[in-house]
């Protein structure tokens, strides 16, 4: 699987269960806030952020790969993600009843996604 699912601050060898509780923490861009951390995967790991970004977009879920994200302050509740609002604002939606995003196959519609960015 790519490094950009990896979470760099974490690393593969900390093993499940070692990623502190990040649900609710305010998502940081590089260009300002976009929401809250709806969920936060570590498997293996590799991982992902659910981004709730409320009423910003609509709404909407946006899922982020672990290694977008550049730090997280604990001690403020607030990750900060390498991507712009706009770089999220245009992710797929994510939707955790679809299937397609539980499964193994990255490769896909996000893969394809955040493969593309600089």
């Amino acid at each position: 699987m790519a490094t950009i699912w990896v979470w760099r601050m974490y690393g593969r060898e900390s093993g499940a269960g070692m990623l502190p509780d990040i649900t609710g923490y305010d998502v940081e861009a590089s260009d300002g806030s976009i929401g809250k951390v709806d969920d936060a995967t570590y498997e293996n790991g590799e991982g992902a952020l659910v981004v709730d970004t409320g009423f910003w977009i609509f709404g909407k879920k946006r899922m982020v790969p672990a290694g977008i994200v550049s730090r997280v302050d604990h001690d403020d509740r607030r990750v900060f993600v390498s991507m712009t609002k706009d770089q999220v604002k245009s992710a797929p939606d994510y939707d955790d009843m679809d299937v397609r995003y539980t499964d193994d196959d990255y490769d896909g519609t996000f893969g394809t996604y955040y493969g593309g960015l600089p």
